[in-house]
């Protein structure tokens, strides 16, 4: 059976800018498992000029999950022309095939089969209608659905990357710059340029706002902005600092780092009315607040201990429990979706690395390699986090085994890449 999905145009904003952002893989991406995604074919019309059996071949191969076969016994675009021995004798479980007819208006009409070639049958099969300009959206789309259907957990593909680019104008002078792409770096979207930096992107738990750090007036402020319309509103600019806002997971509330009674210390902003509610009060500086997945508790870096380490604490307050002891740097911790993992900035005598703290035994996995890295997010299904590393952006596998680098192409500096929520 095929569904039939409509995709329009998306009115927006948002400012299309070219500087994209080009993977590169450079971990080990072997042992995934084979699975052959053959060129849609072209019943009709003009191709388009994105390729969609490509972009979903280089979704799942990022994943470390799959490794797409690079050479077709043949190329079938329907179910019918598919001679499943030949597909067996490959020994590839798993079988894509699509076709593309164009409409009169200019659309597309995009077909796609998952087929399992051992049993011989079709597991997923779908119809779309879009604009030539959803054509990545779908392929992206695509992509989730046969991640779904072969691993049993959502896909994060048809999702979007916040990050704040800077521009060296001259010794002295920068340019800072919040974009928004597609998770695998094409269609980058200015939402705002500014001469003073920019800091700690926070998406809302619809996807439709992001908060984020500006310096604006020399000073630190907190801004919300809508992505879709551009509109933003300032709503934290208290003497001293405002930083780190954290999305309360009903996105009622924001989490965010004041110093307007002398000390760095946790407070509880509401996001419309502004009511606040002090949450930490110790000499120490507290900072980098994350709610928890149900919305029930904190964790934060302070340096109450001596140095940077992660606490938990009730979101009603009480006692701050330390969550983390192995190494002399632990900070910007991040809650995976399900609640049962922290990302985080792990330091030790080797520098900074991502790392991962189961939160039931507290085994502190270290993801990467490298030493100058910052600001992990999970993926919204949790498969994978993005980071800083130097001046580009880096996604590793929540197992360490597979990595890839989002390097931009014009030589602007990139970092704290935020994962949009997934949007059922």
């Amino acid at each position: 059976m095929i569904r039939i999905l409509f995709f329009g145009l998306l009115a927006s904003i948002l400012t299309p800018v070219y500087a994209v952002l080009n993977i590169e893989i450079t971990g080990d991406t072997q042992g995934g498992q084979p699975i052959a995604i053959v060129p849609f074919q072209q019943v009709s019309g003009m191709a388009p000029r994105d390729d969609i059996a490509t972009i979903i071949s280089n979704d799942l191969y990022r994943t470390g999950y799959f490794t797409p076969i690079k050479t077709f016994p043949e190329l079938p675009g329907d179910i019918s022309q598919v001679n499943y021995p030949i597909w067996q004798a490959t020994s590839v479980p798993h079988l894509v095939i699509g076709r593309i007819e164009t409409s009169g208006n200019g659309s597309y009409t995009i077909t796609f089969h998952l087929l399992d070639v051992f049993n011989g049958n079709q597991i997923l099969g779908f119809k779309y209608s879009v604009a030539p300009n959803t054509i990545r959206k779908v392929a992206h789309q695509i992509s989730d659905k046969i991640y779904e259907a072969l691993t049993g957990q959502m896909g994060a593909f048809n999702t979007n990357i916040a990050y704040v680019s800077m521009k060296r104008i001259s010794r002295k002078q920068s340019s800072y710059h919040l974009y928004i792409a597609d998770v695998d770096g094409a269609n980058p979207r200015e939402l705002l340029n500014s001469k003073e930096p920019i800091f700690s992107p926070a998406w809302s738990p619809n996807g439709q706002q992001l908060a984020y750090v500006s310096m604006e007036g020399k000073k630190f402020s907190v801004f919300i902005q809508d992505v879709y319309s551009g509109a933003r509103r300032q709503v934290a600019s208290y003497p001293g600092l405002n930083s780190a806002p954290a999305w309360s997971p009903d996105g009622s509330r924001l989490a965010l780092t004041l110093s307007k009674d002398g000390n760095p210390e946790i407070y509880a902003l509401q996001v419309q009315g502004g009511g606040l509610t002090r949450l930490t009060n110790n000499p120490a500086i507290d900072t980098e607040p994350e709610w928890s997945p149900d919305g029930q508790s904190i964790v934060f870096t302070s340096d109450r201990s001596g140095g940077p380490q992660l606490y938990r604490m009730s979101v009603s307050g009480g006692n701050a429990q330390r969550l983390t002891f192995e190494g002399n740097y632990n900070a910007s911790a991040q809650f995976s979706p399900d609640g049962s993992q922290l990302t985080l900035l792990h330091g030790g005598s080797g520098g900074y690395q991502i790392a991962v703290l189961n939160m039931s035994n507290r085994q502190l996995n270290i993801l990467t390699r490298t030493t100058l890295d910052e600001s992990p997010c999970f993926a919204p299904n949790g498969s994978m986090v993005i980071y800083g590393s130097g001046a580009h952006l880096a996604v590793v596998s929540v197992d360490g085994r597979v990595k890839q680098r989002l390097v931009e192409g014009g030589g602007q500096e990139v970092r704290e890449a935020v994962w949009s929520p997934l949007i059922k």
